[in-house]
């Protein structure tokens, strides 16, 4: 039998090789369609960015309340900001395709004969565009890399200050994140879409980044305790995990579910009443031809289904349909990033280009591999936290 590591190694080779290749294949995309390769690389470029950034905000959360499901899952979301660094390197082909992207705003001529584009010239435009994004990322990776190391210094000390600095942090900290990942997403998602904008869709696309989160750390501890009984010999998680650690994580699940689909459907109920042209382009585009089955899709396996079954503690405490469930939300989460990007190319009809899928398992496979190597040597149970014993006694 194999142990937790010598899984993580192995799948760190697959996803290694991959990548590699997944990218190598897009690349080629280039030369052949450079637009449509340009579209499918930020697509799977905020999904996975997502990921890291749902790590940051989920983790800054449990500095704050200290709860027991944190500390099962603090490693997981530990792992996943350290990929922070990879993300803001793979940001950089994305540079050389914003003519291609943002044909709009970055059109001179567009911009001279749209007095909306000119109102906002002094924001939307390359060097700024840029220079937003260098902050951006400087941000998130000093936040990253802080509480990392508060971590790292718990782990050796029995002194709390570290765990007090970090909890101090994650308060502003949250702050911060909202307005910058917000920000973020207007720049890279909804200029896509010539003028046109939604006070609700950053909001929408940030719960969702949270959900995924957690979504994939319940996949990730549930691969890596097994099924209950769990058992300490077979993972260093296996001696604080409780079932009632996965029950809270479900609740979790079904909140954010419940929150991203009040957001959706107050997006919708707000921009159909206003009628306003430039704000029912973005719906218009996403529900021509077959992108109308995408979205109906979204509803129902996004949140219908998840939430019906999310309802019931037995499923929420069965590891297997648990984790089932998880990996079917991070499915559809993909689906959902893709269907928020893809129609601003694909106006008229449902399109579906093979980079999709090279430029997703491109990003995604070097991320794995960041994230499995980091995991690899602090993959166990956070040591010394003055308000962990009292927590996974609880199970909150």
């Amino acid at each position: 039998m194999t142990t937790i590591p010598e899984q993580f190694s192995r799948v760190q080779g697959w996803a290694l090789g991959a990548g590699v290749a997944g990218l190598a294949l897009s690349g080629v995309g280039v030369f052949v369609e450079p637009r449509q390769f340009f579209f499918s690389y930020l697509f799977a470029f905020v999904f996975w960015t997502g990921l890291a950034l749902g790590s940051l905000c989920v983790l800054m959360m449990h500095h704050l309340t200290g709860g027991g499901w944190g500390y099962t899952i603090r490693r997981f979301l530990e792992a996943g900001i350290a990929t922070l660094p990879l993300l803001a390197v793979l940001f950089v082909p994305i540079l050389f395709g914003l003519r291609q992207l943002y044909p709009a705003w970055m059109n001179p001529a567009i911009v001279a004969s749209d007095p909306a584009l000119q109102k906002i010239r002094g924001y939307l435009n390359a060097p700024m565009y840029i220079v937003r994004t260098v902050a951006f990322f400087g941000l998130w990776i000093g936040a990253a890399i802080y509480l990392l190391r508060q971590s790292a210094e718990q782990d050796q000390t029995v002194d709390p200050e570290p765990t007090r600095r970090a909890r101090a942090f994650s308060g502003p900290g949250l702050l911060v994140f909202t307005s910058t990942v917000s920000l973020a997403l207007v720049d890279w998602i909804m200029v896509l879409e010539r003028n046109w904008y939604s006070t609700v869709f950053p909001a929408q696309v940030i719960i969702g980044m949270i959900l995924l989160t957690f979504a994939f750390c319940v996949v990730m501890l549930a691969w890596t305790v097994g099924p209950a009984p769990f058992d300490r010999q077979a993972s260093p998680l296996g001696g604080v995990v409780r079932v009632e650690h996965f029950h809270s994580l479900g609740n979790f699940l079904l909140a954010f579910v419940m929150m991203w689909a009040y957001l959706t459907v107050s997006q919708l109920i707000i921009i159909w009443a206003g009628n306003e042209p430039r704000e029912i382009t973005w719906y218009l585009h996403r529900v021509a031809g077959g992108w109308r089955y995408v979205g109906i899709s979204l509803g129902f396996f996004y949140f219908a289904m998840p939430f019906c079954l999310l309802l019931s503690r037995e499923h929420k405490t069965n590891v297997r349909f648990l984790r089932a469930v998880a990996l079917g939300i991070c499915v559809m989460h993909g689906v959902e990033v893709w269907w928020q990007i893809a129609p601003s190319f694909h106006q008229a009809a449902l399109g579906v280009s093979w980079m999709d899928a090279t430029a997703f398992v491109g990003v995604g496979g070097l991320w794995m591999t960041m994230f499995l190597a980091r995991l690899k040597t602090h993959l166990s149970v956070p040591q010394n936290d003055p308000r962990m014993e009292e927590a996974l006694v609880h199970g909150h």
